[in-house]
Parts: structure tokens; C-alpha cells; sequence
């Protein structure tokens, strides 16, 4: 099958307005790019469009998140040994995830993808944030909750920053520290659940020509280059435009987006 060129051209806008938003807000593009990829992938006539996405999306994420990394680590604000004790469970979570994914129906996982995304844009529109109350747990309790990070996060396609930094903020971790130790434990998570979703998808009947699994080459690195580009201006902008005034509006585009999975 022929890779289309207006949906490539999409894709790559689709990069520079999620890098954008990643520079911008700090949030990953997993929330705007899969909803976006399965419109494309569905006018494109492909089969299993949400894997595609979730896929594809994952594998966006392994890049973006390593350039991420950098910049936090040069202002030495990751902790390590928080994310070295949670990494185990991550990758073992975004293993499963894929796996429950690739068993998913397609309206299953469109379905459980858009009332996450309603979440996030409620949460993001209200400004909530979880209070300090305890400690981080040991090793045995990271590793649990890198789990259930990697796991959800591989299901729906993002780099679990908006479960990451709310439980490290909940476990009495400063918002910066949380923010940058989250932008690390996105690395494992896109690259375990990419993985998945690649074996996964390895043998699936229609998919579209230069895929590996459910992970869509072309549009992977249309995606890639022009939100990578796009990161650093978004950074830039992010000092000089208001931030509370730009999650409500990021969060009334993850309303309609969620909308238009749920329906």
C-alpha cells in the first residue's frame, strides 16, 4: 500500500504544534498526536488505526523524550535514584500495556483513550494538583507504581508525565525535580511500549507498507523532525506568553479532541 502524501504533510504539522505544546507547557504530544493519527490513518483506509496511532505515537516519544533528558539533566534537576528505582516497573508495565492494547478492539481502546484524555483536560482546566502527604515509598512501592505509569501510558500512547508528576509531587518531590525526573522515566516507558506495540503488531493482517508492528515510519519521522524543531521556540515563547491562560486553552483542545474519540 502507498503511504499518502497529504497525511504526511498533517503529520509533520502535527509535530510542530506538539512540540509547541511540549516547550510550551512541558506536556508530552502523546494527547494530541494520537487522536490525530487515527483521523489520519482512518482517512488513509488503514486497518487497526488506534494500534497505529498508539504505536507510532509511542515511538515519537523515544526521541523526543531523550532531547528532553538532556536539558534537565544539564541543570541537574532529574533525581536518578527515583528513576533508576521506578524504571524496573515502567518497563515491565509498558510491556503489559502493550500487550493488553493488541487485545483491545479498536473501539475499545479509542474509548478508554478519550476518557483519559477527558481527564487530563478536566485536570488541566481546573489546575488541580495533588498535595505533598508522605514520603516516596521503598523500592518495592516504585517499582508498583512505575507499573501502573508504564502501563496505562503505553495503553494510551503518551510519556506519563501526567501521571508521573502528580504521584512524585504527592510523594513530597519538588515540582521542578518532578517535572524532570517524569521527563526521564519517559524514555523507558515510550521505548518498552514501542517495542510491544512493534512485536505486537509484528504479524497483524492490512498493516500499511513501511511500518514495523504498529509503528508507521513515515509518519514517525515526519513527526520527529519537525517537533524537535518545533521544542525549542515553544521553550522560548513559554517565558514570554502567560502559562495559566495556555493550559486552559490546551486544555478546551484536549476537550474536543477527547470529544471526538468518544463519539
Amino acid at each position: 500500500m502507498e503511504v499518502p502524501a497529504e497525511p504526511l504533510l498533517i503529520a509533520a504539522l502535527l509535530g510542530v504544534f506538539a512540540g509547541l505544546a511540549a516547550g510550551l507547557l512541558g506536556v508530552g504530544g502523546g494527547l494530541l498526536i494520537v487522536p490525530v493519527l487515527a483521523m489520519l490513518f482512518t482517512g488513509a483506509g488503514y486497518d487497526k488505526v488506534m494500534h497505529l496511532a498508539v504505536g507510532t505515537s509511542l515511538a515519537t516519544i523515544v526521541f523526543t523524550s531523550i532531547a528532553s533528558v538532556r536539558a534537565h539533566h544539564r541543570h541537574g534537576a532529574v533525581r536518578w535514584p527515583v528513576f533508576w528505582r521506578l524504571t524496573p516497573g515502567i518497563v515491565l508495565g509498558a510491556l503489559a500495556g502493550a500487550a493488553i492494547a493488541d487485545r483491545l478492539p479498536g473501539d475499545s481502546l479509542r474509548i478508554v483513550f478519550g476518557l483519559f484524555e477527558l481527564w487530563v483536560a478536566v485536570q488541566m482546566s481546573l489546575d488541580l494538583r495533588p498535595a505533598p502527604h508522605r514520603s516516596l515509598p521503598g523500592t518495592a512501592g516504585l517499582i508498583l507504581a512505575g507499573s501502573v505509569i508504564g502501563g496505562v501510558s503505553a495503553i494510551v500512547g503518551i510519556g506519563g508525565g501526567t501521571l508521573t508528576v502528580p504521584f512524585l509531587v504527592w510523594c513530597n518531590v519538588a515540582m521542578r525535580q518532578a517535572v524532570a525526573t517524569s521527563a526521564a522515566c519517559g524514555l523507558p516507558i515510550a521505548v518498552a511500549g514501542s517495542l510491544g506495540f512493534i512485536l505486537t503488531g509484528w504479524d497483524a493482517p492490512g498493516r500499511p507498507s513501511l511500518s514495523l508492528g504498529y509503528v508507521h515510519l513515515p509518519t514517525l519521522a515526519a513527526i520527529v523532525v519537525t517537533s524537535m524543531l518545533a521544542a525549542p521556540a515553544g521553550a522560548r515563547l513559554a517565558h514570554r506568553l502567560p502559562a495559566r491562560t495556555l493550559k486552559r486553552i490546551f486544555a478546551l483542545l484536549l476537550f474536543a479532541l477527547a470529544a471526538k474519540m468518544l463519539v
